[in-house]
């Protein structure tokens, strides 16, 4: 039986959307395998999230230290290498914290790597048959893994079915002694938050978010209109944010904010994988692109072929209408 790890992101004692993301993922490595949960940081912020995620995990490995209080990928590498057997399975989110942590780690492990894991098609003779996606989604490579040593693997959030909390009735393991001298050349300073502004659209039920497909910046007004129409918040991808036509606190994305609507617009969006990464919480998507082959149509509830410009101005009235 594959042994497969997953490590668990949390802030403020709330577990990352991922971790309900796991174990669809490791059902698609190999089916009815036993997956572990690792926690690493310190405190009771660190307790809280292992408690909860024996909801989903029948075992979960609790790593406490004041050094793993900040998810320092340096920190973290040196405790999980005490900790994991070294033909393990090790999935991560492939966020800038996962891809800090996993290429050394599996140095350390002397196992494979691989990055950015959008689905798994099962194993075949020890080969791990694995999607990933090129050229901003627009093309999907078919890729196999060696399992034969055990493998790191960085798993793109959003892209497997979260699991639903089901009362697993999981154990928390404390292995915090094992993790040794954590001690690193790096170490944690601050936390500089990034300034809100005058719009949270992290708040937002509804959001009308553009892309470079609304041309010019005066043309925002007509996204404006619509959203005010539907009761919604203009946001935007990040070409909009680099010509400065609407402030950073607008974009979603992973280097913008993480947004959890209900419904999101998206006008003229590409739907990279850097955008749809800050896009949580499973929201009715619609989609209008001129662009049939836009990555955005594979994920949206609704798909439209159509010019915004000429769209968004039709929709407002009818909305207006009713």
């Amino acid at each position: 039986m594959t042994q497969i790890f997953a490590y668990i992101p949390h802030k403020n004692g709330e577990p990352a959307d991922i971790a309900f993301e796991y174990l669809s993922a490791a059902e698609k490595i190999d089916a009815g395998a036993d997956v572990t949960a690792v926690v690493t940081g310190s405190g009771p912020d660190l307790d809280k999230v292992a408690e909860k995620m024996t909801s989903l995990y029948k075992e979960v490995v609790k790593i406490d230290g004041s050094d793993l209080a900040y998810p320092n990928a340096e920190v973290v590498r040196k405790a999980l290498c005490s900790v994991l057997p070294k033909d393990a399975i090790f999935l991560v989110g492939h966020d800038t914290f996962g891809m800090d942590l996993a290429p050394g780690l599996s140095i350390k492990m002397d196992s494979a790597f691989l990055a950015d894991a959008v689905d798994f098609e099962g194993v075949d003779n020890a080969l791990l048959k694995v999607v990933r996606q090129e050229l901003g989604g627009a093309v999907s490579c078919h890729v196999t893994c060696d399992l034969s040593s055990g493998a790191v693997i960085t798993v793109r959030p959003g892209s497997f079915t979260p699991a639903p909390e089901n009362s697993a009735g999981g154990t928390v393991v404390d292995k915090s002694s094992e993790a040794g001298d954590l001690g690193t050349r790096r170490r944690f300073l601050e936390i500089v938050e990034a300034e809100v502004g005058e719009v949270d659209i992290t708040k937002s039920d509804v959001l009308v978010s553009i892309g470079r497909g609304i041309e010019e910046e005066e043309n925002i007004e007509v996204a404006q209109e619509l959203a005010e129409a539907m009761g919604a918040v203009v946001s935007c991808s990040r070409p909009i944010v680099d010509a400065k036509w609407l402030e950073k606190s607008r974009q979603v994305g992973t280097s913008g904010l993480t947004v959890k609507p209900k419904v999101y617009m998206a006008m003229g969006i590409s739907g990279s994988f850097q955008h749809m990464g800050g896009v949580k919480g499973n929201p009715f998507i619609v989609a209008v692109n001129k662009n049939p082959k836009a990555p955005i149509f594979q994920v949206a509830d609704v798909g439209i072929e159509a010019d915004i410009l000429e769209f968004m101005p039709e929709l407002t009235d009818k909305v207006k209408e009713l």
